[in-house]
């Protein structure tokens, strides 16, 4: 596009204006023409800094002549209503994860993205980390034919906003599976393209969600609800089998008995294993320097990729999303990644034998 984005942002909460209103303002590709969120507070606050930038209380008073484009940063189970009534009135929409929260939803995305030809663009900030891009390319380089791939992420200590809604099933839509285990999926579907799984096995346990002094240090939202509301699982393990007989092993955990936050992601062979081990996110508590190395024949070898400052992925995504928004054919993709995402989330849970509740039901926007 060879004029700015004109974009608007929809939730101030902690990822709203910390991850997505702070570079949006400073990003050259980018006009933040309007802000949206349902808190008085937050709508005062970002009128103070933002003096020239529309505050508005809902996301139905954004139309096609106002934005381009809407960052989606509400609570979970507002984020496919959100959506759906955006795409619905002709803006296109970038939603953060998880894009939905259950197959159903994930076809009302597909049905409102078609209604007024927008197009959906789905949070995807993994992929883009330098280390992760390294990990693809030695892959194709070095594994040849992709026979496991075991992905983790596990925090010392970060349950997310703890008594807040991130630990209410019915506005979460679940716990570390649904917020961390998104990611890790988005970091597979790369490296093996659209497969089917024909096997799911899972289990999910909830040891630290309601325990005091393990929640998040780097973030504050939420109320003050005591510990002890959490209904949801900090910890998920998931064992994935292809129609071609791939397998992947899958562990997130808010919390655990580790001392550091830690990701890890090993791809084995059979010419080579190719393994990462990082920290996703802004958890301060993060492994000192990302590490690939490429092992065969008992041997070995780093490989070398530029470093990165704690979120530089999240700037290489905006600035890939202007290309994204004008590509022939943006039309549905997003929507059918998200529906194989949540596809597998919900047969995990199914096969742990975890009940959801269904997402909080939200007003018309």
């Amino acid at each position: 596009m060879s004029e700015p984005v004109r974009v608007a942002v929809v939730g101030l909460g902690w990822a709203g204006r910390e991850i997505w209103l702070s570079r949006l303002t400073g990003h050259p590709a980018y006009d933040v023409v309007a802000v949206a969120d349902a808190s008085p507070a937050a709508r005062e606050a970002a009128a103070r800094v933002l003096p020239e930038v529309r505050v508005v209380a809902d996301a139905t008073e954004l139309t096609p002549d106002l934005v381009d484009l809407a960052v989606v940063a509400v609570p979970n189970h507002l984020h496919a209503p959100v959506a759906c009534g955006l795409l619905g009135r002709g803006v296109s929409v970038f939603l953060e994860k998880p894009v939905c929260l259950t197959s159903a939803e994930a076809a009302q995305l597909a049905s409102a993205e078609r209604a007024a030809g927008a197009v959906l663009l789905a949070g995807s900030a993994a992929r883009y980390r330098a280390d992760v891009m390294a990990l693809r390319d030695t892959v194709v380089r070095e594994a040849g034919q992709i026979r496991h791939v075991d992905v983790s992420w596990v925090r010392a200590k970060g349950v997310p906003d703890a008594g807040g809604w991130f630990t209410r099933g019915d506005l979460s839509g679940g716990g570390a599976l649904v917020d961390l285990g998104w990611h890790l999926l988005d970091t597979v579907a790369p490296l093996l393209g659209p497969v089917e799984y024909t096997q799911v096995l899972g289990s999910v346990s909830g040891d630290f969600v309601n325990a005091a002094g393990h929640g998040t240090s780097w973030r504050h939202d939420g109320d003050a609800t005591p510990a002890g509301a959490g209904d949801v699982e900090d910890t998920a393990r998931g064992l994935l089998v292809t129609s071609g007989g791939v397998s992947v092993a899958l562990r997130v955990s808010w919390a655990s008995h580790e001392a550091l936050d830690s990701t890890t992601i090993r791809v084995e062979g059979s010419a080579a294993t190719v393994q990462l081990r990082c920290t996703f996110g802004f958890s301060p508590n993060r492994v000192r320097s990302p590490a690939l190395f490429v092992t065969r024949t008992g041997e070995s070898t780093p490989v070398p990729f530029d470093p990165e400052p704690v979120g530089a992925e999240y700037d290489r995504q905006l600035d890939a999303l202007p290309g994204l928004l004008a590509r022939d054919g943006a039309q549905g993709t997003a929507v059918a990644e998200a529906r194989r995402t949540i596809g597998v989330i919900e047969r995990l849970y199914h096969s742990a034998g975890r009940a959801r509740r269904a997402p909080a039901v939200a007003a018309a926007h």
